[in-house]
């Protein structure tokens, strides 16, 4: 069993700062805390160390739209389960790899280029890996919470001031013109995948442009939702053991209510509308099996229009979901 780290509110404070703005200098958050700036990066540098804890850039809906997002179960042999989620999850195309239902099954999130892609991988190509058995793909239509969006986020150890303080300007919610990517920012966004805190003179050593050039690079980037930061850290390490995913069934007149509905629950990591036998799947965050269970005899269960819930447990989770 995962033990967990001895988390206090400077802790929750530090990671929905982060969640707000990824690159939020430590300054900054030190004298809303009213800590020193050394403060928040040993704290940070702990959560690095012993949570997991890293800060990534993302590509924003700017920079993947039009491209295709798919939820895939993949029904395996179980001795070949962990071999194969690591295989899918070292692919640049997946999102979010876990291995759920005592092992046997893989899910995963593939962001192909275009259909053709698609098509080919889920049509040809992992069908004919020996250790599949069967494959369901799903093409996620809308997603409601997850992306710019973070778990993190729902904390609610932060004032409405703090909030306010440390929210980025308007335009990095992705409201400015969309860019036409060059060469540079891609370099850029792949830089920032590694590494989202990653120092403006490190970046610029990877284009060869001056500072404030990065700056302005970013700057336009997150402005336009090409990039956005998200947080990847071991929720059992701040006491949430249990992770799940609901394939929910919403009847048509309901999906779009439902959907906000679970967007606003603090369990709710991610939640998207999908094809396939249910139209809407969560992910959901809880301390344990029971705290699971009492979200859903009680806060689900409340949602009107669900007529169906399929739990799916996550034994491990190779690849964070965004």
């Amino acid at each position: 069993m995962t033990n967990s780290l001895t988390i206090d509110e400077l802790d929750l404070k530090l990671l929905q700062a982060l969640q707000l703005d990824g690159r939020v200098p430590f300054s900054t958050i030190a004298e809303l805390m009213g800590v020193s700036a050394h403060t928040v990066a040993r704290r940070y540098q702990r959560l690095r160390a012993s949570a997991g804890l890293r800060v990534l850039g993302r590509p924003g809906p700017a920079s993947t739209s039009g491209r295709p997002r798919w939820m895939i179960r993949i029904r395996c042999a179980p001795d070949a389960a962990v071999t194969l989620a690591a295989s899918i999850a070292r692919r640049a195309d997946t999102t979010f790899v876990a291995l759920v239902s005592g092992s046997s099954e893989v899910i995963c999130v593939l962001e192909t280029t275009d259909e053709e892609s698609a098509a080919s991988l889920l049509l040809h190509r992992w069908p004919r890996i020996p250790s599949i058995l069967a494959i369901t793909a799903h093409r996620l239509l809308r997603t409601h919470y997850g992306g710019p969006d973070g778990w993190c986020s729902k904390i609610g150890a932060l004032t409405a001031e703090q909030v306010a303080a440390l929210r980025p300007p308007a335009g990095y919610l992705g409201s400015g013109p969309h860019p036409r990517l060059d060469d540079v920012d891609r370099i850029l966004l792949d830089r920032l995948r590694g590494d989202g805190r990653a120092a403006h003179g490190a970046l610029r050593a990877s284009v060869r442009l001056s500072e404030p050039s990065v700056r302005r690079r970013l700057h336009r980037l997150r402005d336009s939702g090409a990039l956005y930061f998200d947080l990847q850290l071991d929720p059992g390490q701040l006491g949430y053991r249990t992770i799940a995913l609901l394939w929910l069934t919403a009847a048509p007149t309901a999906l779009e209510a439902a959907a906000h509905a679970f967007a606003r629950h603090s369990e709710v990591a991610f939640i998207a509308a999908t094809t396939g036998p249910s139209n809407l799947v969560a992910a959901v965050i809880c301390r344990d099996a029971e705290d699971l269970y009492t979200y859903l005899v009680q806060r689900v269960a409340a949602i009107g229009g669900i007529t169906r819930v399929e739990t799916t447990m996550v034994i491990r989770q190779v690849k964070q979901l965004v």
